[in-house]
């Protein structure tokens, strides 16, 4: 199938790299506005094919796969950033890719991120490149302790990274990193987390929802409430121009999402996700269009929805592990909105589902 230019009509198909609680959400979206989605994963049984037309079954990498997949699409979008991006480059002259893969890239390094953000405005936590044991006990004489060592690579939800306390556990840290290159962060001492979803259309048109909140417990997202007061409301304006100033500079189509720590020497940038987010799920009903409706639209190349909130407080739980048991009392809660997605066993630590409170 040919790339096409301009809006896709109701009726085409979208191409859903992963498959998810992301791509489900995606694809529910999209069945509102009346397309189709085809969702590619390695899964047996992946959450997000249970609403989507079609589940092709391929392995990231393989790029004979992933190109017959893009040859039966209108557009791709993926719905986390842990895949190869080289095969995701190749699709580019078959089908529009949205995000772009520089973006990919840039969110799949902790350092050329980092780097990227400074130079775009931002100030993320004093950091250091670290290839070796030898660096690390260099950086950490410069950086000091505590601080934490962070794979450059494939981390997410607390893993691939390690906290030191003091220099002395540099050996310990490097071997439970697995020796990998990283980069060393300064700890920072913040009042609140908080994120900036931002979404950006084809023409450059931008949207930023209210900034949420967040609460993280044992590194995964517990809570996120929206608007976050306080702090995080004096912050959230100059955060959400540097959200602006990195979409535009990476011509970015879809979703981003930039987390931040709210400090006394104003925002401290954190990490950058290429994608729909955790902290934006409230805006299923707690905005006018939510992270995953916007997302499809600007894929699409259709206008933006309005981002302002639908109430006056609203509250997103996690449900992690068992807690997703806990579903009926939910049901129960007035004004309280109930997400399962429909995994299989609640492990420690898996997000099976959320659920969303207006106030």
């Amino acid at each position: 199938m040919n790339a096409k230019t301009g809006p896709l009509a109701p009726g085409s198909t979208i191409g859903m790299i992963g498959g998810g609680q992301l791509g489900r959400m995606l694809s529910m979206a999209a069945a509102q506005l009346g397309y189709r989605c085809h969702i590619y994963a390695p899964e047996e049984a992946p959450c997000a094919a249970d609403v989507a037309v079609r589940h092709i079954r391929g392995d990231y990498a393989d790029d004979g796969a992933l190109r017959d997949f893009a040859q039966q699409v209108d557009v791709v979008t993926y719905e986390f950033e842990n895949v190869p991006a080289g095969p995701l480059r190749g699709l580019a002259d078959l089908v529009p890719v949205h995000p772009n893969v520089d973006a990919l890239e840039l969110a799949q390094d902790r350092l050329s991120e980092k780097d990227y953000v400074v130079g775009h405005g931002g100030r993320p936590a004093h950091y250091r490149a670290v290839s070796s044991l030898d660096e690390l006990r260099e950086s950490l004489g410069e950086i000091g302790t505590p601080a934490i060592l962070k794979t450059r690579r494939f981390g997410y939800d607390g893993k691939g990274q390690v906290r030191i306390k003091d220099a002395g556990e540099a050996d310990r840290a490097w071997t439970e990193i697995g020796e990998q290159p990283s980069v060393l962060e300064a700890h920072v001492r913040f009042d609140k987390e908080f994120s900036i979803l931002i979404v950006r259309a084809q023409d450059g048109a931008t949207r930023i929802w209210d900034a949420p909140e967040n609460r993280h417990e044992d590194g995964i997202l517990a809570r996120s409430i929206a608007p976050g007061g306080g702090i995080v409301a004096e912050q959230k304006a100059a955060a959400g121009d540097l959200a602006r100033n990195i979409a535009d500079a990476l011509g970015y189509v879809g979703v981003l999402t930039c987390e931040f720590f709210a400090s006394a020497e104003g925002p401290v940038f954190n990490e950058m996700a290429p994608r729909v987010h955790n902290s934006g799920h409230w805006t299923i009903e707690g905005a006018a269009t939510s992270q995953f409706e916007n997302h499809i639209r600007a894929v699409c190349g259709l206008p933006l929805g309005d981002t302002s909130l639908t109430s006056e407080r609203v509250e997103m739980h996690n449900l992690i592990g068992e807690a997703a048991e806990d579903w009926p009392r939910w049901l129960e809660t007035d004004r309280a909105h109930l997400h399962l997605y429909g995994k299989g066993e609640a492990r420690p630590g898996r997000k099976m589902g959320h659920v969303t409170q207006l106030f």
